[in-house]
């Protein structure tokens, strides 16, 4: 109970962004902060409605109501997707360094930005498990995290459900996506995916947990692997997603 103020004395904690100090305090959204300075909060842009209620793009338009994009009523797909920012500025910044400089504990800074955006979301979909979009063993060597997992332990504790981690598996070495364009993006991924364990999957409705989406090849190919499992439904989170300007 008064571990916290001292710490905070001795140690004043700073904005991960930006370094600053910040003020002493507790909770934010009664949850832990996520030490992100209230300028650089400012400079977050949060996705909010009017946005696609299947696929989660935001709407151009500041002003309606949230519905169905075109794409969606054309293709229905098999789950739902939200995204707690877009992929810009503080936040592009924040996974950057989490993903390509070593720094996994910035999983807890980002997972507690993006729960206070997801949570009615995620509570209307009552997930029975917590699956992280998983990393071929070649590439978790390689960074020595899976930095989707680490988001979903966060999003998992904070909802109280179950992480399921190594049933939903990368059979397969892909080449990075970054740099691809969409068609093959997909093409890349195509069977990547796949469940060691069906059964424990089976008829439950599936959180999947990513950090970023951009065309969304790699959430719809473990989105199939799922649905193979036969899932009863799934949704996907993000903390960002990539926008065409």
């Amino acid at each position: 109970m008064f571990l916290r103020p001292l710490l905070d004395l001795f140690f004043p904690p700073l904005c991960h962004v930006c370094r600053a100090y910040l003020p002493p305090g507790g909770e934010e959204h009664g949850l832990p902060r996520p030490f992100i300075c209230h300028d650089c909060l400012a400079k977050i842009d949060f996705l909010e409605a009017p946005l696609c209620t299947t696929c989660g793009i935001p709407f151009a338009t500041e002003s309606g109501a949230s519905h169905t994009c075109g794409a969606c009523l054309q293709h229905p797909p098999f789950h739902t997707c939200r995204s707690a920012a877009a992929l810009d500025g503080p936040v592009r910044e924040l996974i950057h360094r989490f993903k390509y400089r070593d720094r996994p504990h910035l999983s807890e800074p980002l997972g507690l930005l993006a729960f206070p955006r997801l949570e009615i979301f995620l509570q209307d979909f009552a997930p029975e498990c917590v699956v992280p979009v998983p990393l071929h063993r070649k590439r978790l060597r390689q960074r020595g995290y899976n930095q989707s997992q680490l988001i979903a332990e966060v999003l998992a504790r904070t909802l109280g459900a179950p992480q399921q981690v190594g049933n939903l598996c990368r059979w397969r070495w892909t080449e990075p996506q970054t740099g691809l364009d969409a068609g093959d993006r997909v093409t890349n991924v195509r069977g990547a995916f796949g469940v060691r364990d069906p059964e424990n999957l089976a008829g439950k409705r599936v959180l999947l947990v990513d950090d970023v989406l951009t065309t969304g090849s790699t959430m719809r190919a473990c989105v199939d692997a799922l649905r193979e499992a036969e899932v009863a439904a799934v949704a996907a989170v993000t903390v960002a997603r990539g926008l065409q300007p």
